[in-house]
């Protein structure tokens, strides 16, 4: 391959990452006025995973976190953003999200596609501490979108109490700080009422 047609691999790709921008989130922006892009969360994350780092009681290698957290979401241009609260839709996610793979990261030259599908696998699997402290910031962000939107989006789901603290449970194996930070957003959430009981949801 010579250097031009590197070149433009590269540059298809990165064209075609574009379209993350066009994959609609169930969370809304804080302002609540509009809900969040796909690409707006992972930029937001990785910041995010660079301020709060220093949290982790781990040692990390922050910029392999922060390289997850900006492509861990790309096969949502193919396979689109699963609910993570919706369990019929998540039991075909990893087959639309490995095809989607495969075809993105194909675009790109063979030793690039290679690395950036190996960081993405090791994401989606937490196979390393970089790989679950970028999942425990990842499920972080939205606990805030929600609180500070008024659980607008939870509502609009009934989702409970209960699932939330299920869904971001992996946040205290990296962090006892983050984690008793986000157990009193969930607290304030249900006195405030953004957020269903097990009672009230069943009744």
């Amino acid at each position: 391959m010579t250097e031009i047609e590197r070149l433009d691999r590269q540059m298809q790709f990165i064209l075609e990452i574009d379209k993350l921008k066009d994959i609609q989130r169930r969370n809304y922006l804080l302002n609540a006025k509009k809900r969040e892009n796909s690409s707006e969360h992972s930029w937001h994350v990785a910041v995010m995973a660079m301020v709060l780092a220093e949290h982790s009681e781990q040692k990390l290698d922050l910029c392999r976190v922060i390289s997850m957290l900006l492509i861990h979401d790309l096969v949502e241009i193919d396979a689109g953003d699963t609910y993570c609260y919706d369990q019929q839709a998540a039991l075909d996610k990893s087959d639309r999200e490995n095809a989607a793979a495969e075809r993105l990261f194909s675009l790109l030259p063979q030793d690039q596609g290679r690395w950036i599908k190996n960081l993405w696998q090791e994401f989606e699997a937490g196979i390393s501490p970089e790989a679950r402290f970028a999942n425990a910031v990842d499920r972080l962000m939205p606990l805030l979108h929600n609180y500070y939107t008024q659980g607008k989006s939870w509502l609009e789901h009934g989702i409970s109490s209960d699932e939330v603290r299920a869904r971001v449970a992996s946040i205290q194996e990296w962090s006892e700080t983050l984690w008793e930070y986000a157990l009193k957003v969930i607290e304030k959430s249900e006195s405030y009422g953004y957020l269903k009981t097990k009672q009230s949801k069943t009744g």
